[in-house]
């Protein structure tokens, strides 16, 4: 299997690894096939990421993806950082390997967890909750 030079560079020096205290969302995802973990821990001002910080336990490709994707999204809003795919990932890092790619959708759905978190925990907008707010069963003064 063969990695571009970008992707061992991540692997070898990730970036924004590490955990944020008090962090203002967190999201986590794995991949139960092939043992793969991701957390991602954000800190968000003015709706804008202004830290972030990634653990990941899992191959070089999960870890190279988990570092670019950090890079992608620090300093954007969280509506820019929701636009993350994996195909942006994987692009990002000069392509992944087939049976890699999995990483990538590990990377974006990590952020897109964290964000999620984030609003929830802030009670703000109604994005991306609406899938969370349906199995959750009505409080009598709902209904």
């Amino acid at each position: 299997m063969e990695y571009s030079e970008l992707v061992m560079e991540h692997f070898m020096n990730p970036r924004n690894v590490g955990v944020i205290e008090d962090p203002d969302g967190v999201g986590k995802e794995g991949n139960p096939v092939c043992g793969d973990l991701m957390e991602i821990f954000i800190k968000v001002e003015d709706d804008r990421i202004v830290d972030i910080k990634f653990r990941t336990f899992g191959c070089g490709a999960a870890i190279a993806t988990s570092s670019i994707a950090t890079e992608m999204v620090k300093g954007k809003t969280l509506d820019e950082a929701e636009e993350l795919t994996n195909r942006a990932v994987a692009e990002a890092l000069g392509g992944l390997p087939p049976i890699k790619m999995h990483c990538s959708n590990l990377a974006s759905d990590a952020i897109h967890a964290a964000i999620a978190d984030y609003r929830r925990r802030r009670n703000g907008s109604k994005k991306n909750e609406s899938s969370q707010k349906t199995s959750e069963v009505p409080k009598s003064s709902e209904v």
